[in-house]
């Protein structure tokens, strides 16, 4: 059995006060989840009114998801088929593409995102396109980013990585690898779903959200398979939420098991318990892998 972690009411006054300053617009009125990123949106929207500490970057990643949504619907229909791997440069027609669609992004992230995140935003729109051009292919080969600036490309690239991905013939178990199966990026998270009388772990893909089953009981990170060395945590407000620790690589990933809460989503709810993350690098254990908003 997990156990269970406090999370002291300071330690989420230190997230919100540190990381986030309102800056919210609303969006009330979107339609009901008819697709991946109406879901997130709803769930971010359900998680910002209970978590008070996450809200505003939930706020946030609602605007981001928004425009998320609309960027993969003009990609889908702008560029040809098929799309090339993951691992392949972009090519000049897709290059120009996102280019055309990143300032916008910036616009958003310099009007709605945090301050850090926003004046960064604001120096990328000063650079002009050819910067902003390179920085986008620069990234998309990237295995992870390292500066904050490679993370809000990221965000921005996602849902091309999305889009290629459903374009392309994926391995439906990829149990012996803790790399995604698509693109060869390390997971963000992990899920449990229902199977027989117990629940089957997967690990979701920090880049192009591939979903590909793997063992429970073995680290994500380096393989250690001893129980022993691989404690698991939760918190009374994420009861859902497994925190997997491995003492051996000194690393955690987070598993949001779906047989306890059904709503939840991978994305929402990674977000919203990012006082996990905080309590675990307090404790010595670093996250696998930064989720897209390099949290």
């Amino acid at each position: 059995m997990p156990e269970t972690i406090p999370l002291p009411q300071e330690s989420s006054q230190m997230y919100a006060g540190r990381l986030f300053a309102p800056s919210f617009s609303g969006l009330d009125n979107c339609p009901m989840a008819n697709s991946p990123w109406q879901a997130r949106i709803r769930r971010a929207q359900h998680a910002s009114g209970r978590h008070s500490f996450a809200a505003e970057i939930l706020k946030f990643y609602i605007q981001v998801a928004d425009f998320q949504e609309g960027l993969h619907r003009r990609l889908s229909t702008v560029l040809p088929l098929p799309a090339g791997p993951l691992d392949s440069e972009l090519n000049d027609s897709e290059s120009s593409e996102l280019a055309t669609q990143f300032e916008p992004f910036l616009a958003l992230a310099a009007t709605h995102g945090p301050e850090p995140l926003a004046a960064l935003s604001r120096e990328l729109q000063g650079r002009g396109r050819t910067v902003q051009s390179d920085l986008i292919n620069s990234t998309w080969v990237v295995s992870s980013p390292s500066d904050a600036q490679g993370f809000l490309t990221w965000t921005f690239l996602q849902p091309y990585a999305e889009l290629k991905r459903s374009r392309a013939s994926v391995p439906q178990s990829h149990s012996a690898r803790a790399l995604c199966p698509f693109c060869d990026r390390r997971p963000a998270v992990a899920v449990l779903r229902q199977m027989g009388d117990g629940a089957a772990r997967s690990l979701v893909c920090c880049f192009c959200l591939a979903e590909w089953e793997f063992r429970r009981i073995i680290c994500a990170g380096c393989g250690e398979e001893n129980d022993r060395k691989l404690p698991v945590y939760n918190a009374s407000d994420f009861d859902y939420i497994r925190l997997e620790c491995c003492d051996t690589c000194k690393t955690h990933i987070k598993t949001i098991d779906l047989t306890r809460d059904g709503h939840a989503d991978p994305i929402a709810d990674d977000l919203a318990s990012t006082p996990l993350d905080l309590w675990a690098r307090d404790h010595g254990y670093a996250r696998l892998q930064q989720n897209f908003l390099g949290l």
